[in-house]
């Protein structure tokens, strides 16, 4: 019997965890002629979503997402029209599911897990980028940081998916494929799995939390977190 805490809900990351952040990569090269500006925008995305938590502010994902646009396009010199702004928008609101995300949903929910999503993205009129996806229906509720007002990784965004279901910290386990995610999530007493997709690798940091499960691929996360918990059982 291990000591590990039983699991009751997995808790997923939407963008790039479950829908393909790659796809965007065309409307970066049409706009800047690189499409690896995608990477540099991203990561520009995050550490402003993260800025604007740790100085108390809050403003929706979308509109800091297109802030952080022209603010690339202002660097490298190149003018961003708002067209452009909404093109992106609509892109990320239309990406698609990576094609281990099913199967290791499936093999979770049969497994008798609780699924659900927790996104940095504020909540969209239906359909949604998860139904546009054709994987809503796999989740058993979708909480969105909009909630709490502040950006993962703070600790009020996984305690209120907690708190809202009803259970302990200690029972969820956060899939991310930022290892900033599942770092967020330990902190509070979550469970961390991190799947590796590409651009993204753990962080290894003494007195850094490593996630409990790690994988190239979903499917075999899935199935490390079910037998896991077939051993604390």
């Amino acid at each position: 019997m291990s000591d590990r805490t039983p699991l009751s809900t997995i808790v997923f990351d939407v963008n790039e965890t479950l829908l393909d952040l790659s796809t965007l990569e065309p409307f970066f090269d049409r706009v800047f002629g690189n499409a690896t500006v995608l990477r540099e925008w991203f990561a520009e995305l995050i550490l402003y979503s993260q800025t604007v938590t740790l100085s108390g502010l809050y403003v929706p994902f979308g509109d800091l997402a297109g802030g952080v646009l022209r603010m690339v396009g202002e660097n490298k010199q190149i003018a961003v029209q708002e067209t452009d702004v909404s093109e992106l928008k609509s892109l990320i609101g239309s990406m698609p599911a990576y094609g281990d995300v099913v199967p290791a949903l499936t093999r979770l929910r049969d497994a008798g897990f609780t699924l659900v999503t927790l996104t940095n993205s504020a909540p969209s009129r239906a359909p949604t980028p998860l139904e546009k996806a054709g994987i809503a229906a796999l989740f058993d509720d979708h909480f969105s940081v909009a909630e709490v007002g502040n950006f993962k990784p703070h600790p009020s965004t996984y305690q209120m998916v907690a708190d809202r279901l009803g259970v302990d910290t200690s029972s969820l386990c956060m899939v991310a494929c930022h290892i900033w995610d599942t770092i967020g999530a330990q902190s509070v007493g979550c469970q961390g799995a991190f799947i590796a997709r590409p651009h993204n690798n753990v962080l290894d940091v003494p007195g850094v939390p490593e996630p409990d499960f790690v994988s190239q691929e979903l499917s075999e996360l899935a199935d490390q977190i079910v037998r896991a918990q077939m051993i604390t059982e």
